[in-house]
Order: structure tokens, then C-alpha cells, then sequence
């Protein structure tokens, strides 16, 4: 410990939500733990909320609670804001930078909308701003990314780091539950919201998406330049077709390193795709996350563990309250943003991935011929082609995986297949990863 090393840390929490409970209570139940491995008192000073009438938890000492938040963070050294949402946890958290408090936040959706905005604050301030958990929960691929791997050269990111989907998914593949019924029984079971727009629209899954590009490639990116495409299209028949051909449906968080007209680039991008049952992705069950990080000297790393919940989420907001109060305490100070690399986003039509496509054709000569010139005709070529099961009087079914190609070629592939006169129906297209 320095010779000015504070003998008690102010600590504020703004929002006591599921995850703002179980935060104070590790500050209050391991207080003493907390003060060993910090080398300072962390003074919980009070809990900022909309309305201080709303029962809470009994571990939540009624007299902390404050309505007025901006106070607050006045006589906070540390804030930890588990508001969620842009406003007001934006300007709350400028301001706390801006008095040169640090601050511990879970918040993704606005890391990913004002992140540089808050990075350049914290610098100006020269105090912490950490984020463990608003990227995966429990799971610390954020510090690894960061720091563990600040030494290499990551070259791909691909991940589950939504478990709402995950869960879904996971339902519909092992217990044969239509998407609407999976959903419900993720929302009774707490894992999903009232409104599961963000999660099963993929925006969520967007937001860590982001954040973890900006960190592994150096490079500021923005949810404008992320291609998202949610889940709620996914049917019985696609997890049955996906079976069929040795698949799982995931939904993935992709960034990669490409190229696109002679310029280095950087492609992120949120869908569901079929992924191989031998890949350590498809055993990723219920509402866990998993994010493989490929790097070139230490080659493939995979971060997993619980995604989601009130206790796991909390133990990656006390570990960078840990982290903050340790810096105060020795005079440091965490990296700082890192931008250096500033790649610009990649058109998606310019990614490369592969499509497995289910069409309903008509069963006469020369059918499978037609359909393989017009693939061909955009420069796509097909892995495999099976016949699926039809009632013979309707006609047959296809299903078509090609090679990989970019959006691009594949978009004009699927267009001109849905224009032949021997295709009836184009029943699904999804993508294919992990190969």
C-alpha cells in the first residue's frame, strides 16, 4: 500500500435490481474478505434507486436507499451503476468521472452506444472504468481479452453470449418445444423478460458483440455497423434438418479480421447458424455462455461458464470493484482504451461464411442440374446436397450446403434459386460455423 492510500473507499450502487441485491450483499457479507484482499474499508455509503417504497430484499438496509442519485455519486469514491439503459446511467456515470470516482458497470447496451465517450472521461480523470459484466456474466473474457491476451494477435472471436437464446435453443434441440413454448418456459424460469425483444431479436447479443470487437482488434466499433438476425424464425423443421447433417442451431457472436477490396477490415456480426455436434459450442447448455477467442500464439481459447443471473453476474461486478479499489489504493490506474489498430467495419455483404438452404422442388429430370448452374453462376460452389423427406406426390425436398462464399454471392444464389421454376419454396436458410 502507498503512504496515501485511503483508509475507507466511499462506495455507491445506483439500481437494486436482481443484480444490484446480490452486489450489496457482498459488500455487506464479506466485508471483511473484501477489506484483506483490497488493503481499504469499502464504506457502502448508499443505494440509489427510482423509489426508495419498492419492498426489496432484507439484505438491503433501508436506511441507504436514496432516490436522489445524483447526490450519491457526489460523495462517491467508487460508483457501481446496475441501472441499465442510456439515460440517466450515462450522464450519472460522466459525472462520477468527471469527480474522479471509479466506476464498476454492467451496462452493455450503453458501452456499446457511448463507450469511447466514457473511456476518454475516465482517462481525462485518470481513474478506472471496468466492465466484466456486461459481457458474458460470471465469465471473465473481457479481462482476458484485455490484458491476458494484450501480448498477441486475436484473430477471431465467435461466442454464445446470450444464455435467454441459449436456453431456447437448447430446449427446442432437446426436448422437441416449439419456439413460442421454449420462451415461455425461459420467462417463467426467470431467464427471459416480460418483453424479450433485445435477447431473441439479437440486439443484446449485439451489444457484447461490440464491446468484445473494440477490445480484440483495437478498433472502435459501433451496433450500426453489426448485421443482427434474431431467433424467432427458427422452427422444429430446422432444428430436425440440422440433426439430420450432425448440427446444433446456436445463436453466435462473430468478429473477425478480413479483407474487402485490398483494405484490412473488421466483420462483426450476430446470428443463429449450424454448428458442428463435435464443436465445444454445441454442448453449451440452458443459459451458459461460452466465447472462443482465436489468437495467434496462443491459439484457441475458450471463456465459459454461467451467462446470466443475479448471483454470477455480481461476481464479476465485485471483482472489478475488487480491481478499482486495489488501483486507488496503490495509485494505479487499468489500460486504457486501445483504438491503435482503428480498422474500419467491412461491408457484411463482403463476409465469408457458408449457407445451408431447404428447398421444396419439383420432383422431375434435370432438377438438381438447374439448381447447380445457378449456384455456380455467382461463383458458389456446393459442399453437399441431400434429399430430405416429402410426401412424393408434392414434390422434393432438398437440402443444400455450399462451400464458403462471400454474403454477397450467397445473397445472389438464394435470389435466383427463389426465381427457378423448378424451385416451389426456399423453406429456410441458415448459416453455417465452426467448421
Amino acid at each position: 500500500m502507498n503512504d496515501g492510500a485511503p483508509a475507507t473507499l466511499r462506495v455507491a450502487v445506483l439500481g437494486c435490481g436482481v443484480v444490484g441485491t446480490e452486489v450489496v450483499r457482498g459488500l455487506l457479507d464479506n466485508a471483511v474478505e473484501l477489506r484483506s484482499r483490497t488493503g481499504t474499508q469499502l464504506d457502502l455509503v448508499g443505494i440509489g434507486v427510482r423509489s426508495t417504497a419498492t419492498p426489496r430484499d432484507a439484505v438491503v438496509p433501508v436506511d441507504l436507499l436514496t432516490e436522489d442519485l445524483t447526490g450519491l455519486v457526489e460523495r462517491a469514491d467508487l460508483v457501481i451503476e446496475l441501472m441499465g439503459g442510456i439515460e440517466p446511467a450515462r450522464a450519472l456515470i460522466l459525472d462520477a468521472l468527471a469527480a474522479g470516482a471509479s466506476v464498476v458497470t454492467a451496462n452493455k447496451a450503453l458501452l456499446a452506444q457511448h463507450g469511447p465517450t466514457l473511456y476518454e472521461a475516465a482517462d481525462a480523470s485518470r481513474v478506472d472504468l471496468f466492465y466484466e459484466a456486461a459481457v458474458a456474466g460470471a465469465v471473465p473474457v473481457v479481462r482476458g481479452v484485455r490484458e491476458s491476451l494484450a501480448g498477441d494477435k486475436i484473430t477471431r472471436v465467435l461466442g454464445i453470449v446470450n444464455g435467454t437464446t441459449n436456453y431456447i435453443l437448447d430446449e427446442m434441440t432437446s426436448n422437441g418445444l416449439d419456439f413460442g413454448t421454449a420462451l415461455a418456459q425461459a420467462q417463467d424460469l426467470g431467464y427471459a423478460e416480460a418483453d424479450p425483444t433485445a435477447d431473441v431479436e439479437g440486439f443484446d447479443a449485439a451489444a457484447k458483440a461490440t464491446i468484445l470487437a473494440s477490445l480484440a482488434f483495437h478498433s472502435r466499433t459501433s451496433m450500426d455497423d453489426v448485421p443482427v438476425q434474431g431467433i424467432t424464425s427458427i422452427t422444429p423443421e430446422d432444428i430436425s434438418a440440422a440433426a439430420q447433417t450432425g448440427h446444433v442451431i446456436k445463436m453466435l457472436a462473430i468478429a473477425e479480421q478480413g479483407e474487402h477490396d485490398g483494405i484490412r477490415g473488421l466483420a462483426v456480426r450476430v446470428h443463429p447458424a449450424l454448428v458442428p455436434e463435435t464443436h465445444p459450442l454445441a454442448s453449451v447448455r440452458g443459459p451458459y455462455n461460452a466465447v472462443f477467442v482465436e489468437a495467434e500464439a496462443a491459439g484457441t481459447l475458450m471463456f465459459y461458464g454461467a451467462g446470466a443471473g443475479g448471483a454470477a453476474t455480481s461476481s464479476a461486478v465485485l471483482g472489478d470493484v475488487v480491481a478499482a479499489a486495489r488501483d486507488r489504493v496503490n495509485g494505479g490506474k487499468a489500460p486504457s482504451e486501445s483504438a491503435h489498430a482503428a480498422l474500419p467495419a467491412m461491408p457484411a455483404q463482403a463476409v465469408h461464411t457458408r449457407y445451408q438452404m431447404r428447398l421444396d422442388v419439383l420432383d422431375v429430370p434435370g432438377v438438381l442440374a438447374e439448381i447447380a448452374a445457378a449456384v455456380a453462376a455467382h461463383g458458389v460452389s456446393i459442399e453437399t446436397v441431400r434429399q430430405g423427406v416429402r410426401d412424393p406426390e408434392e414434390g422434393a425436398a432438398l437440402m443444400i450446403v455450399t462451400h464458403s462464399a462471400s454474403e454477397s454471392a450467397l445473397a445472389a444464389t438464394v435470389a435466383d434459386l427463389d426465381t427457378l421454376d423448378v424451385v416451389e419454396r426456399i423453406t429456410s436458410i441458415l448459416r453455417v460455423e465452426g467448421n
